[in-house]
């Protein structure tokens, strides 16, 4: 098992909020400052103050004088391509290359940095309270070894799940990096609907919001799937059961979400590149 102490040379290029997330992950589960150099030409007052006060080396460019053992690329999708000129005299024909970069595929990567070992990942916001559910793929050249270190970089910020083929990449997209999207508009959705049937707005947003999260943890805490769950809170003939008839009609949620998820991994796909 690899730990965070045991892992050396990480340059983690881009420390906003996924990036400055992992930082954050990393400085709390051990991973000695002097194995980390932070590039980031503005950094915000949080991560500033993280660096002067661990002594994490800050750069505001990338330059030869920086070696990277481990290359983390955590800047928008949109601005990889000028990111990744910058950082090749960084690199060589080992360093791993971890990606958190949404709908950037392997072979993006390997055409402009070459054939290195190069993992690709998709993480999502609650992350940034190192609640994170983060699917990753990695290519034939990670081995064993580059895919103990990446899980443990990664899974300072959540859970990982690795998947089989990288196509699934863009289904892990649909389910959970665009997730938690899902589950704010849900909250939205029981709030209107609470202040339609008279309640004050912001007490049916209370209500809708303590409801959701405190499912969520419940779900976190036990051994039984979310059907059973559901079951359990769901009396024969009583008020649960009268809504769930709706929400589980043959027009209701799961067809809904069918074709949510379905364009989500299509835009997924269309923003490969």
């Amino acid at each position: 098992m690899t730990e965070l102490a045991d892992i050396d040379g990480v340059v983690l290029v881009g420390a906003g909020n996924m990036g400055g997330a992992m930082l954050s992950g990393w400085v709390a589960g051990g991973l000695r400052r002097e194995a980390i150099t932070v590039i980031d030409p503005n950094p915000s007052n949080n991560i500033k103050s993280l660096l002067d006060k661990s002594g994490i080396r800050h750069a505001v460019a990338a330059s030869d004088a920086i070696k990277a053992k481990i290359l983390v690329l955590a800047v928008k999708p949109q601005v990889m391509y000028a990111v990744l000129d910058t950082v090749k005299p960084m690199i060589d024909d080992d360093t791993l290359v971890i990606s958190v970069a949404a709908g950037k595929t392997l072979g993006y990567f390997e055409e402009r940095l070459g054939a290195l070992p190069i993992v690709r990942t998709i993480p999502n916001t609650p992350a940034m309270i190192g609640r994170g559910m983060i699917g990753a793929f990695g290519n034939d050249k990670v081995g064993a070894a580059g895919k103990a270190v990446a899980d443990t970089l990664l899974a300072a910020v959540g859970k990982v799940e690795w998947v089989e083929k990288e196509a699934d990449i863009d289904a892990v997209t649909a389910v959970s990096g665009s997730g938690p999207a899902y589950a704010f508009y849900l909250v939205e959705c029981m709030a209107e609907a609470g202040r339609k049937l008279g309640l004050d707005p912001d007490l049916a947003m209370r209500l809708a919001r303590g409801t959701v999260t405190g499912a969520g943890a419940l779900l976190d805490a036990s051994d039984d799937d979310a059907g059973t769950l559901r079951k359990n809170v769901t009396s024969p003939g009583g008020t649960t059961a009268a809504a769930l008839e709706q929400l589980m009609a043959e027009d209701g949620l799961q067809p809904v979400f069918d074709r949510a998820l379905e364009a989500a991994r299509e835009r997924s796909q269309e923003l490969a590149g």
